[in-house]
């Protein structure tokens, strides 16, 4: 029989139009200020919820113990990320922080050196602003005559700094105990609680000392954004593109030291709390320009310390130390991330 023209074959398929695969939808994630925006609500949640969360007795005075203790913590997160940050475009390694460089060994030191000398009733005897800045003062000072060469000097080798600043480290260590172990035993006593980091012990005569300097620190670092992102594209490539690499290193070194000197004076070591909030900042903001990357740390170091705080306080009980959680944390990345960059 003849096929019929127009007809299709009965064992041919017909001709089906293949449909059009569809594209999953990529998610847009938020713009880098507003997931500032979303960090900042966040933080100012978490600052409501700690001052006014469960107030009894005299609402005035816990109201005014917590916002000091609150104005502390501002100072810390800025001091701790903020400091950090500036260190990893420095030394242009985000694996180094101030405190693995022997900061927080210095602190003890000059600590234990002004109660070997003056005492604690001696030393309790100068006002908290004096002391504070004497103290501050000296941190600088030793810092920069120790560690100016190192970072200034075009050293480029992670594990070079790490050995050299686990030596100064476990120097100053060393000196702290010879002297600590000539220390009458009450005197001894008063200087471990001193050196013990704990963030509701500041004293309320210096914040408004503490503050001023941080606004200052702060309004340097907004104005040099620019400044330090071509800093972090290395040395080679700064001074290729007109940056004096060595006055402008020595002067971010002086501001790292020195927002180091403000926090461990204020409320005592904390080695790793500036690691995890600039780590967490890298993720967090997407994008390498400081102009994003300095404000999310800030507050995600705010975030850590209020809503920690808040959680133990207030939820457990008083149940731990906020710096002892931080600092076992912060430990754990810190080796995480450098396990990792070893195995490359």
């Amino acid at each position: 029989m003849p096929v019929v023209s127009g007809t299709a074959h009965p064992n041919t398929a017909p001709d089906v139009p293949s449909p059009t695969p569809v594209r999953p939808r990529s998610r847009r994630l938020p713009s880098p200020w507003a997931r500032i925006a979303i960090l900042a609500v966040a933080a100012a949640l978490c600052i409501l919820a700690y001052v006014t969360y469960d107030i009894t007795g005299n609402v005035s005075y816990v109201v005014e113990r917590r916002t000091s203790v609150v104005v502390t913590m501002l100072v810390v997160a800025f001091c701790g990320a903020i400091s950090t940050v500036l260190f990893h475009t420095v030394t242009d390694n985000r694996i180094l922080t101030p405190s693995i460089m022997g900061m927080e060994a210095l602190f003890v030191l000059v600590q234990t050196c002004l109660v070997f000398v003056f005492g604690i009733a001696g030393l309790n005897l100068l006002p908290p602003v004096v002391a504070f800045l004497a103290q501050t003062a000296l941190m600088v000072v030793f810092a920069l005559l120790l560690f100016n060469r190192l970072f200034t000097g075009g050293v480029g080798s992670l594990h070079l700094m790490l050995l050299v600043g686990i030596v100064f480290g476990v120097l100053f260590t060393s000196l702290s105990q010879l002297m600590q172990r000539l220390l009458d035993p009450n005197e001894f006593t008063a200087l471990q609680t001193r050196l013990f980091a704990r963030l509701t012990r500041a004293d309320a005569e210096l914040l408004p000392w503490v503050s001023g300097l941080v606004i200052l620190i702060a309004i340097y670092a907004w104005r040099r954004h620019r400044m330090l992102d071509v800093l972090a594209l290395g040395r080679d490539t700064a001074v290729n593109l007109g940056v004096d690499h060595t006055r402008t290193a020595t002067r971010l070194l002086v501001v790292v030291t020195l927002l180091v000197a403000i926090s461990t004076a204020l409320v005592g070591p904390m080695t790793f709390f500036g690691f995890v909030a600039a780590t967490l900042a890298y993720q967090i903001a997407g994008r390498h320009e400081h102009r994003y990357v300095l404000p999310v740390a800030f507050l995600v170091g705010l975030c850590t310390l209020v809503g920690g705080q808040f959680v133990l306080e207030h939820l457990l009980g008083h149940a731990g130390t906020l710096t002892v959680v931080i600092e076992f944390v912060g430990g754990a990345l810190f080796l995480y991330f450098l396990l990792r960059k070893a195995a490359r």
